[in-house]
């Protein structure tokens, strides 16, 4: 995927994110997402988050040394924060000054990017009942990112989905032999990242083998 087309993408996603986020009521912001322990608000909390640059970063290094080298931990306690310190309009206000950014976070590529707003849009929506469109080019980009990638560490189960092989409908994506995995490139990204509810939507001889490991 070229990098105009990705950051596009990007800016669009940000853009069906911030119009998502502006629709809910209250009690939908303080729902629980597709993230474990996180609810809506946080993860939007945290999209908020992406191009922050090194003074941001280093003004929360406080709540990363807390974390003692637990990347998840320190993640989740920095949405907290965020999430605390603004409104719902100020979160979207936030996201929607995301768009047109070029800049990735400090020590991760545009590819990490892409799949942090792909995947967390999804850990919104699919709770709430509402249908997000990804396009199948940039989940295919993002699902490969995820599975050749060794830093920051990959979700744990890319060491099993390598039994398996991965087949996109959608678009021309196939990785790994084994099992058959098949279905929309949506769905595999968000497996690959380690949502397993993406399984409803998947086929094939390896989903019922997944399910069991």
């Amino acid at each position: 995927m070229n990098t105009d087309r990705l950051w596009s993408v990007v800016d669009s996603q940000y853009a069906a994110v911030a119009d998502l986020l502006s629709s809910l009521t209250p009690e939908e912001w303080r729902r629980p997402s597709l993230c474990t322990q996180w609810t809506v608000r946080e993860v939007a909390a945290h999209l908020t988050m992406q191009h922050m640059g090194p003074g941001a970063f280093l003004s929360r290094l406080p709540i990363v040394l807390r974390a003692r080298g637990n990347l998840n931990r320190a993640l989740r306690d920095m949405a907290v924060v965020q999430a605390r310190s603004l409104s719902d309009d100020e979160l979207v206000a936030r996201l929607r000054a995301s768009i047109g950014s070029r800049r990735p976070n400090l020590g991760v590529t545009r590819y990490e990017t892409l799949t942090d707003i792909l995947v967390h849009s999804q850990d919104i929506a699919i709770p709430l009942g509402r249908d997000l469109p990804v396009p199948p080019d940039a989940a295919a980009a993002a699902a490969t990112r995820m599975m050749t990638m060794h830093w920051p560490r990959p979700f744990p189960i890319k060491q099993t989905l390598q039994r398996y092989s991965l087949s996109a409908t959608d678009t021309a994506w196939h990785l790994g032999t084994g099992p058959a995995i098949e279905g929309p490139m949506r769905a595999l990204l968000l497996l690959v990242c380690g949502r397993l509810v993406a399984l409803d939507d998947l086929t094939g001889a390896g989903v019922a083998s997944l399910r069991a490991d």
